[in-house]
């Protein structure tokens, strides 16, 4: 019996300092966005949105995988679903091709982007972002996160929930600056969230980080005054746009 408890211990032990001392590894993140609520954003009363929307499911998913260890990460277009059906015209979403290279300690982002046709290269400093801790506390993949929120672009919500368990502090698209790293997201005026499905353990390689070299170099500045200007035509719908492509 003694021996048996022994085992127990050991197996116990060795998986809290598994967790504990996760340092590297690939996240899968399902992207859901809630179409039927953007479709209501858009024009509540077209009839051909309430004619549609019937025949399309209300969550459009899409994954992205992010490659990670203490220096950097790399975020990027994961697995293919496939689409049929009325949900074709309405292509994958926004910002479904986003490349996000991370390096934590020269605290440079390297990052993708394809805004309509036209492809952007921003490299910058990561952003800083203000985080404010909260006390809820969820499981996600099986690790233990703490919740923490924030906003962008003034007034754009961010919920992230956050494991400590993983000492590495990054996240999908340029989310970064928590105590661990981001397992969920969410940005409801986006109707849009991003959560781990799985969490492996893989050593990752050089291969795994090479950052993007081709499009239009440019800073988070400049890209967002470049596109702010392209939608300022767009009505009600441009400050989306805007807050999709400074993701």
């Amino acid at each position: 019996m003694k021996k048996s408890f022994l085992i127990i211990n050991i197996l116990l032990c060795a998986a809290a300092a598994k967790a504990q001392y996760t340092t590297y590894g690939k996240i899968e993140y399902e992207r859901k966005v809630n179409v039927y609520a953007q479709m209501e954003e858009m024009d509540d009363d077209n009839e051909w949105f309430k004619s549609i929307k019937s025949q399309i499911p209300k969550f459009n998913s899409t994954y992205f995988d992010l490659s990670f260890d203490t220096g950097r990460s790399m975020y990027k277009p994961g697995r293919e679903v496939e689409v049929t059906g009325p949900m074709k015209m309405f292509g994958g979403g926004p910002a479904t091709e986003n490349i996000v290279f991370t390096e934590f300690a020269a605290k440079r982002v390297t990052a993708l982007k394809t805004i309509y046709e036209q492809k952007f290269l921003v490299q910058d400093s990561t952003r800083q972002i203000d985080w404010v801790e909260k006390d809820e506390i969820r499981t996600i993949a099986n690790y233990k996160c703490h919740k923490a929120v924030s906003r962008i672009c003034d007034s754009v919500y961010v919920v992230a929930f956050y494991t400590e368990d993983i000492a590495v502090g990054g996240g999908p698209e340029m989310f970064s600056g928590l105590p661990g790293m981001i397992l969920e997201l969410a940005i409801p005026r986006l109707h849009t969230t991003w959560t781990a499905t799985k969490v492996e353990l893989i050593p990752q390689t050089g291969a795994d980080f090479v950052a993007p070299e081709k499009g239009k170099k440019v800073d988070e500045k400049t890209l967002y005054e470049t596109v702010k200007s392209s939608f300022k035509d767009w009505g009600k719908m441009a400050p989306r746009n805007i807050w999709w492509t400074v993701l």
